[in-house]
Order: C-alpha cells, then structure tokens, then sequence
C-alpha cells in the first residue's frame, strides 16, 4: 500500500476546511493540535491557510481513559490555550483518527477550560477504525489498516507518513 503525501492532503484539507467554516459562517476560529502530531498537521494547515492565528496545543495524556493502564508518558507537556475557549468556534486538529479515544480526551479536557460555541475535528487520516462514534468534518484521507499495520507520521517539516509492519 502507498500512502497519500500530507503536503497534498494539507493542501486539500484546507480548501474543504474554509469550505466548512464558511458554510457555517465561522470566521477567525480558534485552532487547537493534539500533541505531538496534531501539532504539527495544525502547523502545516495554518501555512497553508496563510493564516498567523494563534495555536493552541494540547497533551491529553491524562485525560486519557488508558492513563491508569499505561501511567505517565514521559514526554508529558502542559496544554497551551492562549484563547478562550468559552463561547469560541474551535478547529481541533489530530494526525490520525483511530479508535476515537484521544479525540474523546481532547473534548473532555477542551470542556474543563469552558463551554465553545463549536468544534470542528479536522484529521490528516482517518483509519476507518473507531471505536466510539467519532468522525472528523475534515479528513485529508481516509484508509483501511490491516490489523498488524500502523501509520506512523513524522515531522514537523516535513511532513512525512511511514507505514510500519508490526508483524515483521
């Protein structure tokens, strides 16, 4: 299986992002990443965007509903919100959409900070694959995993999509 490039996912996950926000008529949202690599695709997306909105980053990881299964991650990092959340239109953006429950932990953790107005989920790949009922507004791609494979996305700049085989 070839992956997409994320420099032309980026690309046409804007053009459907304005498309979305537009539609809605949401202007000047808020834009939040998911550590580590919706960081980076929100980064990506913003430039492309031609947009020098602040950023806002959030680390899930103890809003997670595995915490007390896998502990602390030692690469743990405060959430950086330099907006308020209350009352504001959201973009929340991730790299890959798998089970659901990372997603699930963002809007646990966004909901502690205030009540928004919206939240639009945008996500470089969707893998098809969800747990809970969970699906982005805006999706670069949508793929199907074999059960022993998993993507893996590298950055920040460039951005770059590896496939890994867990049963090699």
């Amino acid at each position: 299986m070839s992956l997409p490039n994320p420099a032309e996912l980026i690309s046409q996950m804007a053009i459907r992002l304005t498309a979305h926000l537009e539609q809605r008529g949401i202007h000047e949202p808020r834009y939040i990443g998911i550590r580590t690599g919706g960081v980076w695709v929100a980064q990506a997306l913003l430039d492309e965007l031609g947009s020098n909105a602040p950023l806002g980053t959030l680390d899930v990881s103890f809003y997670r509903d595995d915490f007390s299964q896998n502990g602390l991650h030692p690469q743990v990092r405060p959430s950086a919100l330099p907006f308020e959340i209350e009352g504001q239109h959201l973009v929340l953006i991730d790299d890959v959409l798998m089970s659901g429950r990372t997603i699930r932990a963002a809007m646990n953790e966004l909901f502690d900070y205030g009540r928004p107005a919206s939240v639009t989920l945008v996500c470089l790949l969707d893998l098809d694959a969800a747990e809970l009922p969970i699906r982005p507004n805006v999706v670069g791609a949508t793929l199907a995993l074999a059960a022993h494979e998993r993507v893996k996305l590298s950055g920040p700049s460039p951005l770059q999509l590896e496939l890994q085989d867990l049963a090699l």
